[in-house]
């Protein structure tokens, strides 16, 4: 490939976006990352903690797989680029459940980082960041992709396009005649500042987790240093972000099944209107699985396939990839996200193994559509 064609457009700076554009910059590729709002990690990345840990299960599951690798890749990013106490901590977390026993885990601020993968990008100068910049729609035209505002005006143009802009992906994809099954889930993290000791030793994971103590600099100004949190809620199909008093208590039942002494201190937190609380939507598939991989091609799919396609053999729109559907599970998915996409664009197998690639790739849906018959 050569240099002049080696230039990204990544729609989202969330944890999705900046991932990728910093796996491809770190290959030297030149990118544009375009963020709607007008500061990094403004949508379900901007949460003031939450935990980097693998998704278990009682037997693997492609989930359960990629999670356990994605933990080590953001891991082992954080060490590399965010000092410990200024974003992230390395904890013990107590499992209960079908998973019991004390597990190593992280908190993190996902924000910083967002912001590390972004001034480790801008230092290379092959980084350009363009914050308050919403794209309306995609195009294709001669050859690029044009990225366009609400009112037609281009915004952008590369041959190669990531739409890492979560539930936002979905219209965009739309826009170019490729639904995507791609759903919004909301979800509530109660807090509050923490005064005194912490009410337990380590956080504690059931239905929900409990960090007992997370202290962070970088919470300040718009939230306490020393935090307490539960959470989170998980309401499908809900797409505001007001803070509601039920979600409060959803998460007080939660954090009363993990710890009573807790949950007498949030209940009268609550009593007397401390508690505070975020809520962002989240981005989810049907198959609750990201969306990792070159974006299928509609109007390729449109004469009736042969009887048993191959997914690797579905039409791909040219230069156009997704990486998106991260649900819950974006600190635990972003950075392997980001590496396997990359090397996907640049021409190279993904470094996940070939069911895994599978199970990530956008043209699944159209896939199992085509071997029922159907386009």
């Amino acid at each position: 490939m050569d240099t002049a064609s080696r230039e990204a457009c990544v729609v989202g700076a969330g944890l999705a976006g900046a991932g990728v554009a910093n796996a491809l910059v770190r290959r030297g590729w030149r990118v544009s990352l375009l963020g709607a709002a007008p500061r990094l990690a403004d949508g379900a990345s901007g949460l003031p903690v939450g935990m980097l840990s693998p998704h278990v299960t009682r037997s693997p599951t492609p989930m359960s797989r990629l999670t356990a690798l994605g933990v080590t890749c953001t891991r082992q990013a954080l060490e590399r680029l965010v000092p410990v106490g200024a974003g992230w901590t390395p904890v013990e977390v107590d499992n209960r459940g079908h998973d019991p026993g004390r597990h190593a885990a992280a908190l993190v601020r996902p924000a910083a980082l967002v912001q590390a993968w972004v001034d480790e990008a801008q230092n290379t100068g092959r980084l350009a960041l363009h914050l308050g910049s919403p794209v309306a729609g995609v195009a294709r035209d001669d050859g690029l992709w044009r990225l366009l505002a609400a009112d037609g005006t281009e915004i952008a143009r590369a041959g190669t396009v990531v739409l890492a802009a979560a539930l936002g992906s979905r219209a965009l994809a739309e826009g170019l005649g490729l639904a995507l099954p791609l759903h919004p889930v909301q979800g509530q993290l109660s807090f509050g500042p923490l005064q005194g000791p912490a009410l337990a030793e380590r956080p504690q994971r059931d239905d929900g987790v409990y960090v007992p103590e997370y202290r962070d600099a970088g919470l300040a100004p718009r939230w306490p240093e020393a935090v307490w949190a539960i959470g989170s809620t998980y309401r499908r199909g809900a797409t505001d972000t007001a803070i509601a008093q039920d979600a409060h208590r959803d998460n007080l039942a939660r954090l009363r099944a993990l710890s009573a002494t807790a949950a007498d201190a949030m209940e009268a937190a609550l009593a007397r209107s401390q508690e505070l609380g975020w809520a962002g939507v989240r981005c989810a598939s049907l198959d609750r699985l990201p969306l990792i991989g070159a974006a299928p091609d509609p109007a390729g799919l449109g004469t009736k396939p042969p009887a048993q396609p191959a997914l690797v053999d579905l039409p791909r729109l040219p230069g156009l990839y997704l990486c998106c559907a991260f649900g819950s599970r974006g600190l635990a998915l972003a950075a392997l996200a980001g590496e396997a996409l990359a090397a996907a664009i640049d021409g190279e197998a993904m470094p996940l193994a070939p069911a895994l690639r599978d199970a990530v790739d956008p043209a699944r849906f159209a896939w199992r559509a085509a071997r029922r018959g159907r386009s």
